[in-house]
């Protein structure tokens, strides 16, 4: 197998996964294919929609097709020129209770079949199962995972190895760490299904980032059963690389229309917000008054569409390393997606670890909910890590941040120039002037045009979260450098005296000089004066 990553933002990557029958780009999605009831026929879905890869259930095929998916070999058989995928039948073990073959029976189906990539007969765990019910279905998985590499015959198939565990976080790491160690080509996050019908999208995060964390980070991830392009996005950020759905054909035998933000109902709707091929020539009206099973195509077809579309956003996102605003854009669709959202606070710091420190362009900051995004993860960890101050300096000098950035380009800095040039030298190369500034905290000036320090915009006027987040980076950096006192230009406006109220509190916790000026309450002229002022008398102590 070769897996090849071109491009990344976040946990999201574009890869190229090298199989037997031909190269597949990662995000993708595998559209279900069930040969009984499919309204779009599989070629068509390569064809028209741009779909690479197909997956089919292989327990299925061997129950109700028998030898004749042998015979003609899996590709001929879908009529699918294109990658295909088998999952195994471990869903109809969590819905029924069991299959009707064992996994050696299963594996060998899949190899005579051909198919490209393959899953193991593993053991699904509920939702509602106990802990100690999910126990058995995580040992039995890695149990029949070790035992498989003793089974299989052939290695031009790729397998994948499921994580189990459902809800039970701490299960998942445990299952995520024993396949991990096996050399499966693939994992996947088994059990997410019931979880997703369930909205609980929290704790889908909280099993995906669980389970990445545990499996090597160079092995591709699949989501079984991720049906919605609303999660796609989020799902992608936090480390998935494949898919797999059968929503677009089983919404449309119910009327259900997608969008990339929801769900509509073909009864309820007047307008068709879409301008892909079918909704671009129909209208609600025109479609209604059709024969069922024409509105059952359409509708699917018109769901692969918007699934197709999502993709194509996501990894231009990626590209442009603006997948976290996509991500935060989705999330507001449903709260249940912003509830995922929320909790990958909890694993920025991995998140950081694997995203990108510098892109090619600038991002946008809405709210406290981009906190999370790692390009300020890593600003914290690097300003308290491997910055010092210039040498000699004895005193801050902290400025609330300006409109224009680069900040020491912008206007208000050229009256700051202009009283460090009234005091003597020797003196002014002691002072150490640095910015307060949303979301970073303390932005040294000398390091204002370090990515993405200048290369952002931030909404204003800052919410609470946010300032009380630069406040507390701002008392972190003043706790850390070796400052004897420090000089604040407050700002009302912005900030309502909590960076104020911060910085003094840490000085005098410090037992360093503090004081400030207030940078509305004067005439330029006068700040000036008044900063001077202070500062001689800081310089001078």
């Amino acid at each position: 197998m070769s897996f090849e990553i071109k491009e990344k933002d976040l946990l999201g990557r574009i890869g190229k996964l090298k199989t037997k029958s031909g190269t597949i780009e990662t995000p993708l999605l595998f559209p279900v294919i069930n040969p009984s009831v499919q309204p779009v026929l599989p070629q068509r879905l390569k064809d028209v929609f741009g779909f690479e890869a197909v997956i089919t259930n292989a327990y299925i095929l061997k129950k109700r097709y028998q030898n004749k998916p042998v015979e003609e070999g899996l590709h001929n058989f879908l009529k699918f020129k294109g990658v295909t995928m088998t999952d195994s039948g471990a869903y109809q073990i969590l819905v029924y209770g069991g299959v009707e073959y064992d996994q050696k029976e299963i594996i060998t189906y899949e190899e005579n079949i051909g198919t490209d990539i393959a899953t193991i007969l593993d053991i699904p765990t509920g939702w509602h199962v106990t802990k100690e019910q999910a126990k058995l279905t995580v040992a039995e998985t890695h149990k029949r995972a070790k035992n498989f590499f003793t089974l299989k015959t052939r290695d031009d198939i790729l397998w994948v190895g499921p994580v189990q565990g459902g809800k039970h976080l701490d299960l998942v790491a445990t299952s995520a760490k024993e396949m991990g160690s096996l050399p499966f080509n693939i994992h996947a996050l088994g059990s997410p299904t019931e979880v997703m019908e369930n909205y609980r999208y929290d704790v889908l995060a909280e099993m995906i980032l669980t389970a990445k964390k545990g499996i090597p980070i160079e092995r591709p991830l699949h989501l079984f059963g991720a049906g919605h392009p609303s999660m796609f996005a989020i799902a992608v950020a936090l480390g998935c690389d494949l898919f797999d759905s059968a929503a677009y054909a089983l919404y449309a035998r119910e009327g259900r229309y997608m969008t990339e933000n929801g769900t509509w109902r073909l009864p309820e709707m007047d307008y068709f917000p879409c301008t892909c091929p079918k909704c671009a020539t129909e209208t609600p009206k025109m479609l209604i008054s059709k024969p069922a099973k024409e509105r059952e195509i359409f509708i699917a077809e018109h769901n692969l569409w918007v699934c197709m579309a999502e993709l194509k956003r996501i990894k231009q996102a990626i590209r442009d390393g603006r997948l976290w605003e996509l991500a935060e854009m989705r999330s507001h669709a449903h709260p249940a997606l912003l509830s995922a959202l929320k909790r990958v606070k909890k694993h920025k710091d991995f998140l950081a670890t694997f995203s990108p420190c510098v892109k090619n362009s600038g991002f946008f900051y809405f709210n406290h909910e981009g906190l999370t995004r790692p390009e300020i993860t890593q600003y914290k960890q690097r300003i308290l890590t491997r910055y010092t101050p210039p040498p000699n300096t004895k005193t801050l000098l902290l400025l609330p941040q300006t409109r224009n950035k680069p900040f020491h380009k912008a206007p208000e800095m050229k009256k700051i120039r202009r009283l460090l040039q009234t005091i003597e030298p020797e003196l002014a190369n002691k002072i150490h002037i640095a910015i307060f500034c949303a979301p970073f905290g303390v932005v040294p000036l000398e390091l204002d045009e370090v990515y993405p320090l200048s290369q952002h915009e931030t909404a204003l006027p800052i919410d609470k979260e946010t300032v009380e987040y630069v406040a507390d980076q701002t008392v972190q950096y003043i706790k850390q450098m070796p400052y004897s006192s420090v000089t604040l230009l407050n700002s009302n406006k912005l900030w309502n005296n909590i960076i104020q109220s911060a910085v003094q509190n840490v000085c005098v916790e410090k037992n360093i000089p503090f004081e400030t000026v207030e940078s509305g309450c004067t005439n330029d002229r006068q700040l000036i004066a008044d900063l001077k002022t202070i500062l001689l008398k800081q310089l001078s102590t």
